[in-house]
């Protein structure tokens, strides 16, 4: 049996009642890169942490983590699990490709046609293509579904695109999948990428997914073609 995909807008609106509109994000760029770095594998609550203390402590400005040492930084990469010496130098390198080639100030990266602008942010360290775009959409600089593993994980149990041998394949067909329903509305888009990696990382798992607790399982091509 076919089952019919639903569409982006239906899934958005199911996801918003089962887990309430998102909290605002990070809008700075560079605070985005730094909340990539500051932790590794921990959930968000931790991150969260270290991300907070380090503002708290020495500040989020570029020459604010250029100009700490190293020993200062490690005590908050602590805090964000495993591999603190070299997440700090990810913070230093990151710090220091601001100040080098954007006078200090990310936001100048932004103002760029936009694949320059995402080859700029790529450089950075933690951040791909899905990253760039992310903080392209949270800084409302273009409106791209910028999509993490999680939420990319939903949409193609649900129908949009294929799963390919490698993720960027995969990223591509889901996009493709998703083109034609995509809007000009940044609330919407950054609430989008945000309910779908709720989703992925509380229901839709990678290993041992909760379909039965689903929301959207009736419509779901991956729920509907498993054996029960």
């Amino acid at each position: 049996m076919r089952f019919n995909r639903p569409t982006l807008k239906t899934v958005i609106e199911k996801l918003t009642r089962q887990y309430g509109k998102p909290a605002k994000p990070l809008d700075h760029p560079f605070e985005i890169i730094v909340w990539e770095n500051i932790a590794y594998l921990v959930d968000d609550e931790r991150r969260s942490a270290a991300f907070n203390a380090l503002a708290r402590e020495v500040g989020l400005r570029p020459i604010d983590i250029f100009s700490a040492s190293s020993s200062t930084l490690i005590k908050f990469t602590k805090m964000g699990g495993i591999h603190p010496e070299l997440r700090n130098q990810r913070l230093r390198e990151s710090a220091q490709i601001v100040i080098d080639q954007f006078d200090g100030d990310l936001r100048n990266a932004l103002k760029l046609p936009l694949a320059k602008a995402i080859k700029a942010l790529r450089q950075f360290p933690s951040i791909g293509e899905p990253g760039a775009e992310k903080i392209l959409l949270f800084t409302r600089t273009a409106p791209i579904l910028a999509l993490d593993s999680n939420g990319l994980r939903v949409l193609l149990r649900l129908g949009f695109g294929e799963e390919q041998k490698n993720y960027t394949a995969s990223y591509k067909s889901v996009r493709e999948g998703i083109a034609t329903e995509l809007v000009n509305d940044f609330d919407f888009l950054i609430s989008a990428h945000q309910l779908l990696r709720q989703h992925g990382k509380t229901l839709c798992k990678t290993n041992n997914p909760h379909c039965d607790e689903c929301p959207l399982a009736i419509d779901c091509s991956y729920y509907n073609s498993r054996s029960f």
